[in-house]
């Protein structure tokens, strides 16, 4: 698989890569053993980059990770977790956020035991626009320094960011001292502000992974998430885009990987899956072109809901004030 320069990060990750929120049963309860064959499939195809985070099904998918990257050459991908949002088994939404160095260098010798490496190589400071935005001016002032401080000790390879506010990511690419970004829900069938952040990035050799093609499920074509921000009217919209492929013979689900993968100024496309079923079918999906004219047609259906900011947390409103 094409490899593409990540930034200033120094790597060079394929086109398409892995997100193991999946594995943590973040979106359906998954079989283990299933979810490790789906990350060997995907090693197998070419992929070389895989990311993870503590607080996907309280910390179970960086275990179930580690489990499958086990005896795997460590130079046969890259890898990369978050630090300073920490979900409890069971507990989705309850999240517990900390910024300090202290809890940054903690959890994060946590995550390497359950992943079963000793070097990171790339570490995104997650969602400190949680919680009203209460712990965002801590995320500058003592997380980045903190992530900052471990590179130079040699301990993670790069520093970067996973949020998903806009408004949040023009100050993060501005201020932060970040290597590369993880943005989510803004490059697909749906929302495509993403492409505002491209300029800035470019000037300051900040790498772009585009993760959520499927924005969070919504694209898929089958059943929504209850924890989903997307209201009823929302929904509907996303069902009629569904129907409409699928009276086309094709899919929705299809048309958004498309979309999301293909001919964009990312380093790589970060989807996530615990199927070795979902990785062929992605890779199938990623080397097919893409239908313009239903895409076109699309489009059109889901104008409603065009570069909505959804409010995955109660204080997202804030930035807008």
């Amino acid at each position: 698989m094409e490899t593409r320069e990540l930034g200033k990060t120094g790597l060079k990750v394929s086109a398409l890569s892995f997100g193991a929120s999946a594995l943590g049963s973040v979106f359906r309860e998954i079989d283990e053993d299933e979810g490790i064959r789906a990350v060997h499939a995907a090693l197998d195809a070419g992929i070389n980059y895989f990311d993870v985070a503590p607080a996907y099904g309280g910390t179970k998918a960086e275990a179930v990770l580690g489990k499958a990257l086990k005896g795997i050459s460590r130079d046969r991908y890259a890898l990369s977790t978050k630090a300073g949002k920490y979900t409890k088994p069971g507990a989705y939404g309850e999240d517990v956020l900390d910024y300090s160095e202290a809890r940054i260098r903690a959890g994060l010798e946590e995550s390497m035991e359950r992943l079963g490496v000793e070097y990171l190589d790339i570490v995104h400071l997650h969602d400190f626009e949680y919680q009203g935005f209460s712990m965002t001016e801590r995320a500058f002032e003592e997380g980045f320094p903190a992530l900052q401080k471990l590179k130079e000790e040699g301990k993670i390879g790069a520093v970067s960011a996973g949020i998903y506010p806009m408004e949040l990511w023009f100050r993060v690419v501005e201020e932060a001292p970040v290597d590369a970004i993880m943005m989510h829900n803004h490059y697909c069938l749906n929302d495509t502000r993403g492409l505002e952040l491209v300029e800035g990035c470019a000037k300051r050799g900040i790498g772009i992974i585009s993760a959520s093609p499927f924005a969070s499920g919504v694209l898929t074509g089958g059943a929504i998430a209850d924890w989903h921000p997307s209201d009823e009217a929302d929904r509907a919209v996303f069902a009629a885009a569904a129907r409409h492929c699928e009276a086309k013979g094709s899919s929705l689900a299809k048309l958004a990987f498309q979309f999301a993968s293909q001919n964009h100024p990312f380093a790589t496309t970060m989807f996530s899956t615990a199927r070795t079923a979902s990785v062929a079918r992605n890779l199938q999906w990623f080397e097919e072109p893409i239908d313009e004219v239903l895409l076109a047609e699309v489009s059109e259906l889901l104008k409603p809901v065009k570069d909505k900011q959804w409010n995955y947390d109660a204080g997202v409103d804030r930035l807008k004030d």
